[in-house]
């Protein structure tokens, strides 16, 4: 059964806005884009960036320590090529406030150890 998490308060991200949240163990990268809220996995699967510390660019996200990219509508990696996606989670607002949906099998990613 998939958790609806309250993740943010609307008025806490402005159109362009980046943050890193923790819901319930999972981190996850909430990026605002013009009246849309995304949200995907927070840890890159390179080496464990925080997305959520990334530099957001239009829908292209990518992560602080290598500058792999990724959709943040759809957690495709856009680069490198043949790189590792991330997952993007359902997004609603109400009254307000920003809910992410996780489904069960969220978890924190173990990214690979050099």
């Amino acid at each position: 059964m998939p958790r609806r998490l309250r993740a943010a308060e609307l008025a806490a991200l402005p159109p362009g806005a980046l943050v890193r949240v923790d819901l319930e163990g999972t981190p996850v990268a909430l990026c605002r884009i013009g009246e849309s809220v995304y949200a995907i996995g927070g840890t890159c699967p390179h080496r464990g960036g925080s997305l959520g510390h990334g530099r957001l660019s239009g829908s292209r996200l990518a992560c602080p320590l290598h500058g792999w990219m990724f959709d943040v509508r759809s957690g495709r990696c856009l680069f490198p090529p043949r790189g590792t996606d991330v997952r993007a989670f359902p997004v609603t607002i109400e009254e307000g406030a920003v809910y992410v949906e996780l489904p069960d099998d969220a978890a924190v990613h173990t990214p690979p150890q050099p």
